[in-house]
This record gives structure tokens, C-alpha cells and sequence, in this order.
């Protein structure tokens, strides 16, 4: 059979957009001579959709966008969307073909960790779909169906399924993709059964979706594979084994047909290094962040180091120059070096850029607030530039950017109301050491120095006091991320990491108490994109009243 693999970026909510990417992939893909074309989980209503599905006109809604769409389709169509049955609401995959529904799969393995919740708000279906293609029998499957051992999957091919369709919303992570494709290798190559999996693309949110969609052989050989971080249509021919005996029934059935001429399949390339991924990611989360929030513009405060300048860049290629804003805001504390490399950069994307000292209005707030001294004046200058920024935001539509990066929001290094004021965090989820590779991966890729050298190599500093640097009150940075990484994602205690010899007990522990004590400032953070297995909100939920050490 030739299959198609809609590889799209709907929108939460949008049900009629997300309707007519449907309608305008298939209308493309029987163009391409596809016998049948499959869509992502949920991408009628978007995913994730969280607690929408609980309000019944919204699953309403989305039913009767399926049921209209029907009517619009030339060709069978696999299409995800929340159903309302007697029992509850389903998390499910729609056949549609001939203007009507003709079969539906409920997802049956509803994950529940990490960012996924979906059994609070999905029922599980009670057993494997198989579709008659021919003389074959093909399994449809959604998402962790596939992931689950001895799951739905397995039982559809052992069903005598010889092709296994997966409808996928999988998130991405730095070597998710790589998980993916080893992990559906090995099912094909265990059940002899070739694999079509439809993965989303896009941003929601915290999430980026990363599509890679994919079709494998029965021997587990990749045959086809859909763009990273862009929209696609995979086209694929796929040879099927005739179906001998099945312990299932078939819900229905699609006409399949030999094509005249074979379709050559293409293999999307995928980013050359870590780096590359983890940029690609991250434009696409940023960009659909800001574009489908209907922002006209993004504003941040550049201050001459790392993060406001990997942030700009990442803003840039994101949305163009035209839509980015740069402010700097010095006082005295400032250096002519780091002045200047804000203008550089600034000058280096070409983005809009404005200076506005605030010293003056420093030292009117200390007239008012003589008492302040030591920290407390420090993080005054921090909170004076928030109101700025928010002053432009209110004033022109423009949607701040904090560049707070991990190691920075996991010590809780930052200024509540200062520095994380903001409406989104891009690189929230990026180690320091993380963005220093990226600074340099963008001066690469430009061939020249979009972010100054300068920049990438001084001793970080907030700049808050005369000649203050990050290690004066952190561990550097190739010595902090380790261990935060060991405390956050390994889940290890101090003594546990003191032991892997990344640091001793006595900085272990107060490398833990820092990243313990700034829950409360997470907890008012603005949201910022997921690119590690645990990054901070729902992948971690920790309580901000605790006492356990």
C-alpha cells in the first residue's frame, strides 16, 4: 500500500485550522496516488489539550469538526481526536473514509509521568483496531501504545497485523529522537511487521514537537523519515505480507492498489550535532510560542553577556530582526566592556536598540529607601529594569523574553520581579555550559562573530555591585551543572553524588539546599521550553513548605 504521513502543527483549540491542515494534506496526498493518510494524536484539538477536554461543548466541538471533515476528504484518513462516548471521554484515532467515521481506536496505554496527565482526564480503550488493506491486516495504535511492553502494539501484531500505525504526540528532548527510533526498530524487528508512525511537529507551550515521522520495514530498516522541527508530508509504499489468520475481526476496510509507478521515498536529514538539534528545537518552540499567542513582537534586556545575547540570536532566527526589541538599562556597576558588546550584538543581528540608563533612577530609589544595602540595593537595579521592560511590553504588544538559563533558575540565582520578569523563558530548560556550546554553534553556522567572542569567554556576572563574577557565589559552571544535573534528573541525594567524586559532601549538600529553597521562585517563573527528560514544572513537582534534607 502507499501510505501518507501528515506531519503537522495544529494549534490548541483551533479546530477549524487544524481542520484544514488535515484537508490540505490529503488533498496532496491523493494527489501522490496515497491509499491512505494518517495525522498525529489529538490533532484536532491539539496537543496537549490538558483540562479543555473536561468542558463537554469543547468535545463536542471537536467531534463535530471530525464529522464535517469527513465529507472534505478524497481518501481514507486516520484522523486523532478526543471522542465522547457512554463511558467517558477517549483519547482517540478516527477512520474516516467515504464522508463517514467507519471505525474508531481508543487509545489504550494512557501515560501518566512526567508531562504527561492523561488519565486524569482520558479513559483507556479496551482492546487493539485492525484495518482489512487488501489482503492484509493493518493495527492502529496511538502514541504509548507502542512504548509499552507486552502493549497494545504487540497485540495488534500478533493479531496478524503486518503493518502497525502509530499516532504520536512525543514531545521532545536532547536524544528522544534516538530513543524513538531504536525503540520502534526493535519492535518491527521482533514482530516482522513494518511500523508507520505520524509523530506532531511544533510548539505548545512548554513542549516542542520535533516530528521525525517515520516508516520502517519488517526487518526494522528505515525506509522513510519526515523533517526535523518542519511540517512534512511522508509518502511511502509499503509491501504488506497477505493476512493468513487473525484473532481479530477487522472494523473495516480500505481499498489499496499497486501504484503504476514506485514512489521513492526520501529520508529527512537530521541535525549534524547536539548543538544543531537543540537550536532547531528551540527556534521552532520560540517561534510558535510567539506566533501562536499572536504576539506582534519580542523585547528583551541585553545586557552585554551570554544569555540576553544567545536569547537575541535565538529571537532572531526564530522571527527576523525586525521583530525583536533590545533594551539595555546600565548603571555605574556596568563596564564599557559589556555596554559595548550589547551594542554589538545588537548591531551584529540587527535588531532594534535602545540604551537607557537607570542610574538616576537608582539612586531616587534609595532616597526613598535609604535602608537598603548589600543584596537588597543589588537587586533593586534588577526590579527597576523588569518595570521598564513591562512598560514597553504594556505599551507596544511586545512579549518579554527573561534569559534566565537552568543553572541560573535551578540555585534560584536570579532576581524575583528582576531579571525573571517575563512572559516566556526560551532557554529556561539550557544548562550554562549548554549555552556556551550554542553561542559558538551560531558563530559557526554564521561564519563570523554574531555573539562576540568576548562575550562567550568573560567570567559571567550579573553586574549588580563593583567587580562581582557568578563564582563568587556559585560553584563555575562545568562544576555546578554536573551536580545539578545528578540532583535534578538523577534524582541522587548529596551524599550519593559526593560519592560519584562530582563534588564534595559540603558542596554537594549546598548545591542541593539552593536548588531546594528556590522552588518558590520556579513557582512564579515564566513558562520556558522542555529540551532535557526533567526540566522544572510538571516533569518536577516539589512542595515549596519542606523540610526533608
Amino acid at each position: 500500500m502507499r501510505i501518507a504521513l501528515a506531519q503537522l502543527d495544529p494549534t490548541v483549540g483551533d479546530l477549524v485550522g487544524n481542520a484544514a491542515l488535515i484537508a490540505a494534506a490529503a488533498a496532496r496526498a491523493v494527489d501522490q496516488g496515497a491509499d491512505l493518510l494518517v495525522t498525529p494524536e489529538l490533532v484536532i484539538s491539539g496537543y496537549p489539550p490538558e483540562d479543555l477536554v473536561l468542558r463537554p461543548a469543547f468535545v463536542a466541538a471537536c467531534q463535530a469538526a471530525v464529522e464535517e471533515l469527513a465529507a472534505k476528504l478524497p481518501l481514507p484518513v486516520l484522523v486523532g481526536v478526543p471522542w465522547r462516548d457512554g463511558a467517558g471521554i477517549r483519547n482517540a484515532a478516527i477512520l474516516l473514509d467515504g464522508g463517514r467515521v467507519v471505525a474508531r481506536y481508543d487509545k489504550m496505554a494512557l501515560p501518566n509521568y512526567s508531562v504527561f496527565d492523561e488519565q486524569r482526564t482520558f479513559l483507556a480503550g479496551d482492546g487493539p483496531l485492525l484495518i482489512r488493506a487488501g489482503d492484509s491486516l493493518v493495527g492502529v495504535t496511538i502514541c504509548e501504545d507502542i512504548w509499552v511492553a507486552e502493549g497494545p502494539a504487540d497485540e495488534a501484531a500478533r493479531a496478524g497485523a503486518s503493518l502497525v500505525i502509530n499516532l504520536s504526540a512525543s514531545p521532545y528532548h536532547l536524544g528522544k529522537g534516538q530513543q524513538r527510533d531504536a525503540l520502534l526498530a526493535t519492535f518491527a524487528r521482533e514482530h516482522g511487521c513494518s511500523v508507520a508512525y505520524a509523530n506532531l511537529v511544533g510548539g505548545q507551550d512548554e513542549l516542542a514537537f520535533d516530528g521525525r515521522s517515520l516508516v520502517l520495514d519488517a526487518a526494522g530498516e528505515l525506509i522513510a523519515r519526515g523533517a526535523y522541527c518542519e511540517e512534512d508530508l511522508v509518502i511511502c509504499d509499503i509491501a504488506l505480507e497477505p493476512a493468513t489468520a487473525s484473532t481479530l475481526a477487522p472494523a473495516a476496510e480500505i481499498a489499496v492498489h499497486t501504484p503504476a509507478t514506485p514512489h521513492e521515498a526520501t529520508i529527512a536529514p537530521l541535525p549534524a550535532d547536539q548543538s544543531a538539534e537543540l537550536w532547531a528545537a528551540l527556534t521552532l518552540g520560540l517561534r510558535d510560542y510567539v506566533e501562536k499567542n499572536g504576539f506582534n513582537g519580542v523585547l528583551l534586556g541585553v545586557s552585554g553577556g551570554i544569555d540576553s545575547a544567545l536569547v537575541a540570536a535565538l529571537s532572531v532566527a526564530a522571527l527576523g530582526p525586525e521583530r525583536v526589541h533590545g533594551v539595555s538599562m546600565p548603571t555605574r556597576f556596568n563596564v564599557a566592556e559589556t555596554r559595548s558588546d550589547a551594542q554589538v550584538v545588537a548591531e551584529n543581528l540587527g535588531i532594534d536598540f535602545r540604551e537607557l540608563p537607570i542610574e538616576d533612577l537608582r539612586l531616587n530609589f534609595h532616597e526613598l529607601l535609604p535602608e537598603l544595602d548589600g543584596l537588597a540595593a543589588e537587586n533593586l537595579q534588577a526590579r527597576i529594569r523588569g518595570v521598564l521592560l513591562m512598560g514597553l511590553s504594556n505599551q507596544h504588544g511586545w512579549l518579554v523574553l527573561t534569559a534566565g538559563n537552568k543553572s541560573e533558575v535551578a540555585v534560584g540565582y536570579s532576581t524575583l520581579y528582576g531579571d525573571s520578569v517575563g512572559g516566556f523563558a526560551p532557554i529556561k530548560d539550557v544548562p550554562k555550559t549548554l549555552v556556551h556550546a550554542l553561542s559558538r554553534h551560531v558563530n559557526a553556522v554564521a561564519g563570523r562573530e554574531v555573539i562576540p567572542v568576548s562575550t562567550i569567554e568573560r567570567p559571567p556576572t550579573a553586574e549588580l555591585r563593583d567587580d562581582q563574577r557568578d563564582d563568587q557565589s556559585l560553584p563555575p559552571y562545568d562544576v555546578l551543572d554536573p551536580v545539578l544535573h545528578a540532583y535534578i534528573e538523577d534524582r541522587l541525594s548529596p551524599a550519593e553524588i559526593a560519592a560519584e567524586g562530582l563534588v564534595d559532601l559540603v558542596t554537594a549538600t549546598r548545591i542541593a539546599g539552593l536548588v531546594d529553597r528556590a522552588e518558590y521562585k520556579r513557582r512564579q517563573s515564566a513558562p520556558g521550553l522542555k529540551v532535557h527528560p526533567i526540566a522544572f514544572g510538571r516533569d518536577r513537582r516539589m512542595p515549596i513548605t519542606n523540610r526533608f534534607s
